[in-house]
């Protein structure tokens, strides 16, 4: 099958059943695009994380950007592929969810569905926060983990007690890697 059609057959079920946004859908686009296909390797994506993270848009577009251009040898027509598929499905699922739920927002039926839905969503983001604690990004020698899992730590610390903006932490952490690895 032609790489293009497989790369937009493949991010258009990410984008239809990628509920709960970009980091919930890590862990699907992990298992497509490392473990289904094989495409890039478990260190590449931990980096096209890292770099999504770091640009401006959701990461679930930012990572199939990245990916529809590696995979397909740099083309920009593999990236907007790619793009367009996983941006399509829940467009459309969007309009129609907003329509249908405005009209039955008080059912008690859509109102135990979203109750429903919040736990998943917040499973969902954990598994993703799981799959990334791994050597690929804390290190592979005990002095690199110890390192780094100090950086993470105090990093949560400054960023939810004492709401430290994102981009200072992303700045100062860069610096402190820089010098210390």
């Amino acid at each position: 099958m032609n790489i293009y059609l497989k790369l937009i057959l493949t991010y258009l079920k990410l984008g239809l059943f990628g509920f709960g946004g970009g980091y919930a859908m890590l862990s699907l686009i992990q298992q497509e695009v490392v473990q289904r296909h094989g495409w890039i390797s478990f260190t590449e994506f931990t980096d096209i994380v890292a770099i999504s993270q770091m640009t401006p848009g959701p990461i679930g577009i930012n990572s199939a950007t990245y990916i529809g251009y590696t995979v397909t040898g740099g083309t920009v027509i593999g990236a907007i592929a790619a793009t367009v598929a996983v941006v399509v499905p829940p467009y459309i699922l969007m309009l129609y969810a907003s329509h249908f739920v405005h009209k039955r927002r008080e059912s008690p039926i859509i109102k135990g569905v979203f109750m429903g839905l919040r736990p998943v969503m917040v499973g969902l983001i954990a598994s993703a926060a799981l799959l990334l604690m791994n050597s690929d990004n804390f290190g592979s020698e005990m002095s690199e983990c110890i390192k780094s899992i100090l950086i993470c730590v105090i990093t949560f610390f400054f960023a939810y007690f004492t709401k430290v903006h994102p981009i200072l932490l992303i700045i100062v952490a860069g610096f402190i890697g820089y010098f210390i690895f």
